[in-house]
């Protein structure tokens, strides 16, 4: 029973309890300063719920530090990313063309994150999804600094190892610690892709979109998207414009990005393309058809710089930053 094996760890039983053969009451079960079994129950409970853990593990954990739930919740985190380690190096190889893609925007800066796994049944995981977050927040805090005083934008790139060593915060865990947590509890091989970040100064913004968005009523409220295809598209704004009216605007030109796959920006002097075409401005724009993205945006008062379009699961290499 579970006060017997806390009452093991903890110390002998007060009053003889060992030694007496009687049955006696519940206060004389326990060691002084532990709880009740109602409250046994209770704090497995909360730390199964806190931590996601088994409650066989967490079970475990309360008994082996009498009911401290703050240490029985840091060693948990301790033996599951051990554990996490050795299923990394066992899973090491195994494909990981599943995952999310998470973007995370802050005023005039904006973050794009691509994290693996093997299957999308994993993917809907909310512990996968709180990586993925976990990784866009990361990304920002990295690149904080570039968000101030620009004279013109800023698009900067990250591969798996130098995403990896990147902190969730200022007092936060390594990615890298986060990824073998990860692994710890849901059994499969993960990656941490790639990472954008762009920034603009003033007169100009990101557009964004996301495709196949997910729900994130399960993770904290840092307002990170998550789906298999992102886009972030870098405009200048020739006119004053309301800050509503630019974010539909960006929305759409994200839309465009990720639908239509451009490779290039092009020019408004470049001739009308068909669907085969890959300069963004010639392309058949996404929502009309009967004109080009350069015909749509033209009249808005918008010039379009640059753009970032992530598709989960894709065979690319990162271009240089610029």
């Amino acid at each position: 029973m579970q006060r017997a094996a806390l009452s093991g760890v903890c110390g002998p039983l007060r009053g003889g309890a060992r030694s007496r053969p009687q049955v006696v009451s519940q206060q004389l079960l326990f060691h002084a300063g532990l709880p009740t079994f109602a409250g046994d129950k209770e704090l497995l409970v909360k730390l199964r719920k806190k931590t996601g853990y088994s409650f066989v593990n967490c079970k475990k954990a309360l008994e082996k530090f009498c009911g401290d739930s703050k240490q029985a919740e840091a060693w948990l985190h301790e033996q599951a990313q051990k554990e996490g380690w050795s299923k990394a190096s066992k899973l090491q190889g195994r494909k990981t063309k599943e995952g999310l893609i998470g973007l995370l925007q802050e005023g005039n800066a904006a973050v794009m994150v691509e994290v693996n796994c093997e299957t999308d049944f994993v993917a809907r995981n909310v512990k996968f999804q709180q990586l993925v977050q976990q990784a866009a927040t990361g990304t920002m805090f990295h690149y904080q600094d570039t968000k101030n005083q620009l004279t013109t934008y800023s698009k900067r790139f990250m591969k798996a190892a130098e995403l990896s060593q990147l902190r969730t915060g200022p007092t936060g865990s390594l990615l890298s610690d986060q990824l073998a947590l990860a692994i710890g509890k849901l059994g499969e091989n993960m990656a941490l892709k790639r990472a954008a970040c762009v920034a603009v100064p003033a007169n100009h913004f990101i557009g964004s979109y996301i495709h196949g968005v997910l729900p994130a009523d399960n993770l904290s409220p840092a307002n990170v998207a998550l789906g298999k295809y992102g886009a972030l598209v870098i405009c200048q704004a020739l006119e004053q414009s309301q800050k509503s009216s630019l974010a539909d605007l960006g929305r759409r030109l994200g839309q465009h990005v990720v639908g239509m796959a451009p490779l290039s920006v092009g020019s408004l002097e470049d001739e009308p393309g068909g669907e085969a075409e890959t300069k963004m401005l010639a392309q058949p724009f996404l929502l009309d058809p009967s004109i080009t993205l350069g015909q749509y945006v033209q009249p808005q008062g918008v010039s379009v710089l640059d753009f970032v379009r992530f598709e989960c699961g894709e065979d690319t290499e990162l271009p240089e930053t610029e």
